[in-house]
């Protein structure tokens, strides 16, 4: 027991160094990519990328787990933000994300108190033309993915391994079950879980 004891207190103190670093590292890399954001708390170091001419913000009380170690789920990835030439990404306030990616091509808002659970992936776009032709050629291919607005309202959570595809808006308090593929609306206050996601059931709220 005393041998526990011990471990857990040098692993305690570790983690307090060591999220102290993570939270100067990602302030540097916030800076770097132009992220504009009122207050943040991180565990581990987050994947940033904004192009020139991308814009991405965030509201107060961002806080990321960045590893299994802040959410021991069984997903190892970082959290990853992309934010490609003339895009915008747009987050709110409180929003709680576990190594989740979002990639934004177009526009991706996020609305308040929004909780993103482990692994999942918001897309905004195809990444690839659907035309077999096109796709032969990456300029051509590049050039005409398809692209369309996602919207995640507010106190929507979002369950472990879901993708949320280009297009989609999720009501205000829904829940999306884990690992669901989710390529149409939400209305608010719903259940949807599955592949493609399907209503489940209402919330009462």
């Amino acid at each position: 027991m005393k041998a526990f004891l011990i471990y857990k207190g040098f692993r305690r103190i570790f983690y307090i160094i060591k999220n102290s670093v993570d939270f100067i590292r990602c302030k540097v890399i916030f800076w770097g990519n132009n992220v504009q954001y009122l207050s943040f708390k991180t565990g581990g170091i987050p994947y940033v990328s904004v192009a020139i001419g991308g814009s991405f913000s965030i509201g107060k009380n961002l806080s990321m787990n960045n590893g299994i170690e802040g959410n021991p789920i069984g997903s190892y990835n970082r959290c990853t933000f992309f934010v490609d030439k003339g895009a915008i990404l747009k987050i709110g306030s409180n929003l709680g994300i576990s190594q989740a990616a979002i990639i934004c091509h177009l526009s991706i808002e996020i609305g308040n108190n929004v909780k993103i659970g482990g692994g999942a992936r918001i897309f905004d776009t195809d990444f690839h033309a659907i035309d077999p032709e096109l796709r032969i050629n990456p300029k051509t291919d590049f050039a005409n993915k398809r692209k369309l607005p996602v919207v995640i309202e507010d106190n929507v959570f979002i369950g472990a391994n879901s993708t949320i595809l280009k297009g989609v808006t999720i009501g205000r308090n829904s829940i999306i079950g884990s690992g669901s593929v989710v390529t149409k609306n939400v209305p608010s206050n719903e259940i949807w879980a599955g592949n493609p996601a399907r209503f489940i059931k209402y919330i009462n709220v």
